[in-house]
């Protein structure tokens, strides 16, 4: 009897044993079908706006207003790029973008590199309480700070201008105040500290100063958390809309997003030449991502990390 009650416990142990791996696997397999499919859900939501964007750039006048989802001739629709580039004057705009975002870009890095190494790599007093206190700015919405900027820039245009260099409806007031990003100077800051001080001890060992060893070993490591920034920099400038409209009066110096602008009027928005334009202007940030999505992928990924 022992013996034969052992056996059937050893079989039903055996049993149970090959049943639980079964039951984790196919848990396994149902939890990633879910994920696969939330993932697809959002992927299919974050694109159906691109898709909407350009099938309705293809569209005429009437299967707009008829709300047609898929044009009927396609390369007849590719009219309304040539038509929205030239009533729009987007090669004025197109030109004054590529300056104002080139600028305020070489200014971010500038300013924010030196600043963000200063708070990762240089003692000083009072350093983590003045980084605490620019963290502490980014919960401020820009609405709010909106016309208080106005009005610094408005100030330094009645300084400036005696001298030739009038911020109002020019490059400055456009480009000055982002060059100071502080989320710019908090990802470089995060991924400054992850170098080791050993390489600090061996630059000062050859006689290298601060300047020097940021220039020579802490930038040509952090190519990809600058291509992150750069990136999103490159963002925030060419799509710029609020504040060109609220620092200039002429076109001299808005950017494109502001053509879009010429889209609407009293007889209704041209909504099939705003598409196309929506889709010319958000060209060459798509172009620019998919040249450096893998530098951008890294940036994010490794940035703030202890390694």
């Amino acid at each position: 009897m022992a013996s034969s009650t052992s056996t059937i416990q050893s079989k039903t142990g055996a049993q149970m044993a090959e049943k639980q791996p079964v039951s984790f696997w196919h848990r396994y397999k149902v939890g990633r079908i879910l994920l696969y499919l939330a993932l697809t859900f959002g992927a299919i939501v974050a694109v159906t706006p691109f898709v909407y964007m350009i099938l309705g750039s293809l569209l005429t006048r009437g299967e707009m207003m008829l709300r047609k989802l898929w044009p009927r001739d396609p390369i007849a629709g590719l009219q309304n790029y040539v038509q929205a580039w030239n009533e729009a004057n987007f090669n004025e705009y197109f030109v004054n973008s590529v300056l104002i975002t080139t600028i305020t870009i070489v200014g971010m890095l500038v300013v924010c590199v030196l600043a963000a190494y200063a708070f990762a790599r240089i003692k000083f007093p009072g350093r983590d309480v003045i980084f605490g206190v620019f963290l502490a700015t980014m919960m401020i919405p820009e609405t709010i700070l909106l016309i208080p900027n106005f009005l610094i820039v408005n100030r330094l245009d009645k300084l400036m201008r005696p001298i030739g260099l009038p911020w109002l409806n020019n490059w400055p007031s456009l480009t000055i105040p982002f060059m100071a990003s502080v989320f710019a100077i908090f990802l470089l800051r995060q991924f400054f500290t992850t170098i080791p001080d050993e390489l600090w001890d061996a630059a000062r060992i050859d006689g290298a100063g601060h300047v020097r060893f940021m220039v020579q070993v802490v930038l040509p490591l952090s190519k990809a958390v600058l291509f992150t920034v750069i990136i999103f920099q490159f963002i925030g400038s060419w799509n710029a809309l609020v504040w060109p409209l609220v620092v200039t009066s002429k076109p001299d110096w808005r950017p494109i997003a502001v053509g879009l602008y010429s889209f609407i009027s009293e007889a209704g928005p041209e909504l099939q030449l705003m598409l196309a334009g929506a889709v010319i202007t958000t060209a060459p940030v798509l172009i620019l991502y998919f040249f450096t999505q893998k530098q951008f992928t890294e940036g994010i990924a490794t940035t703030g990390l202890k390694g």
